[in-house]
Parts: C-alpha cells; sequence; structure tokens
C-alpha cells in the first residue's frame, strides 16, 4: 500500500500523551527539547498535530485560549513545527489554517520569527509590535532597585491573577494557577502592603526564562528581575517587550545579550488588549 501524501494526513488534537513526540519534533528541528514547556503548553493549551506513518509526529502547534471558559476573547498560537523532511510542502500552512478556523472569530496572536513571518502574513496576520529576546548571567551592578520584592505565597494568588487580567486585558486563570508548580520561582513586588508586580522564572534546558513580567512601571520590573536573579545560578532567558527599552538597556548592562527579535503579530484585532506599559515579558512567546 502506498505511503499517504502528508498534505492527505488528518490532523488531530494533541494531547500530553504526546509530549515525546512533540519534543522529538522540536529537536529534528534544531530547537531545545523544552520538554517543561510542552508539558505546560499541552496540558493548559490545545494541542493540534499530524502523524507520521512512519512514526512520531509530521507537524505540530498549540493554541493558549484565554477569556472566559467556552468563550474564549484571545487565542496565542506557538510552538508551530513541521519536521525536516517534510518541510517546504505546506504543511504547516494547512495546520495554520484549520487552527485559524477551528478558533472561529477569536482574535489571535503570536511570535513569529524572521522565518516564520511570511507564512502568517500571507494567512493575514498584522505586526502590532516586536520583542527582544535576551540571555545571560546576570550581574548586579550600580544601585540596586528600591521596590520591594519577596516570594509569592498561596494567600497572593488571587491578587496575582485580578493583576494578571488587568494588564494583560483578558482571564488567563487556567494558566496561572499553574504558576506555582511550573515556575522555580514566583514573587511579587510589593508597595505599602499591595501587590504591584509578580514574575516568574520557570526551567528551561539548561537556563531559567523570566516570564510572564508584569509590574507597575521600570524600577518594579528591574527589582522583580533582580531578586530572580538573586536565586539562580543559570543563565536567565526572557523575551522583552522592544517599548520597554530603558529595561532593555539596564539587563544588557548586567550581562544579558540579544539573541534575536520577534514580530508580534495578531490576527482578528488590530493590537494586543490590556495595557503595554506594564507588561513586559510573556510567560513564554508560545504562550503570550
Amino acid at each position: 500500500m502506498p505511503t499517504p501524501s502528508p498534505a492527505d494526513l488528518p490532523i488531530r488534537r494533541l494531547t500530553r500523551r504526546d509530549l515525546i513526540a512533540c519534543a522529538d519534533l522540536s529537536e529534528d528541528r534544531g530547537w531545545p527539547r523544552e520538554e517543561h514547556k510542552w508539558g505546560l503548553l499541552l496540558t493548559a493549551g490545545k494541542g493540534y498535530g499530524i502523524d507520521d506513518p512512519g512514526g512520531g509526529l509530521v507537524s505540530a502547534c498549540v493554541v493558549t485560549e484565554y477569556g472566559p471558559y467556552g468563550e474564549p476573547e484571545l487565542g496565542a498560537i506557538g510552538m508551530v513545527l513541521v519536521a525536516e523532511r517534510h518541510a517546504r510542502q505546506g504543511i504547516g500552512r494547512r495546520l495554520m489554517q484549520h487552527v485559524v478556523a477551528a478558533m472561529g472569530t477569536t482574535p489571535l496572536t503570536l511570535h513569529a520569527t524572521p522565518n516564520g513571518r511570511p507564512l502568517y502574513e500571507e494567512l493575514g496576520f498584522k505586526v502590532s509590535g516586536e520583542a527582544e529576546m535576551v540571555r545571560g548571567h546576570f550581574t548586579p551592578h550600580g544601585p540596586e532597585p528600591e521596590v520591594a520584592t519577596r516570594a509569592a505565597t498561596a494567600e497572593d494568588l488571587a491578587a496575582i491573577i485580578q493583576l494578571d487580567e488587568e494588564v494583560f486585558g483578558t482571564d488567563r486563570t487556567s494558566i496561572i494557577t499553574r504558576l506555582p508548580a511550573f515556575s522555580d520561582q514566583l514573587r511579587v513586588a510589593e508597595e505599602n502592603g499591595r501587590i504591584i508586580g509578580y514574575a516568574a522564572a520557570w526551567p528551561n534546558m539548561d537556563t531559567h526564562v523570566v516570564g510572564p513580567l508584569i509590574a507597575r512601571d521600570t524600577e518594579a520590573a528591574k527589582a522583580l528581575l533582580a531578586s530572580l536573579a538573586a536565586h539562580t545560578d543559570r543563565p536567565l532567558r526572557t523575551d522583552i517587550d522592544v517599548r520597554h527599552g530603558e529595561l532593555l538597556a539596564w539587563v544588557k548592562e548586567r550581562g544579558l545579550a540579544q539573541l534575536g527579535l520577534n514580530a508580534v503579530m495578531t490576527y482578528g484585532t488590530a493590537e494586543l488588549p490590556g495595557d503595554w506599559t506594564r507588561r513586559f515579558a510573556p510567560l513564554t512567546v508560545a504562550a503570550g
């Protein structure tokens, strides 16, 4: 029996049982395996993929929905991958078309690499911003930020969720409630007993990724970053909205260097909801 063409293979929903196959697909494309991140995305989001008759996956991606249950107000698309042996055959376009159709009228967002951006533009996504990926060992330098920070407690979770919804522009309870277990550190910035920012650092291969990073202002964002760095020996990695130029300059003075620039793109909306002035970095570019 002839092997079916990848163009004819069915698209199915992925689950956490597909974690190893997704990590294998990442590795096939030269990405880190990122099993910890895949586990979160496949649990909190909706995975879509195409099985390879020879084993593994031809393609995969994940959509994380935000807003009221069953009535999402925003969908974040990430981890769009096609196996190297099946590249340049229109499979990524077909998978993306399927996801866009499945999401109906829900506005969508994603972070696009320079290589992926042309496909997303063909599908109708528009550039609405840019994020700079930085990485390195954080070295304290100069005066420390004066904003008070501390480790978050269970009692802080309701306030964190409320602040996150205010800044992000829609409810992310389904993923924020997973942060205490997913991250190695979850810290808050406080003023007069009120939480004015929060940030997490979660393990990803040999680094700690800082995200989300939400803060009242740049000084609070600096304090949160510095406090996270003080509690790890790993390099830090994060993706900072380029409009936060002061924070980017500050982290570069302390040892982090640019790895790349990704376009923030939207579909069905001209720009992301919420307050970008307090949104410094996403949880992960794959989930917004």
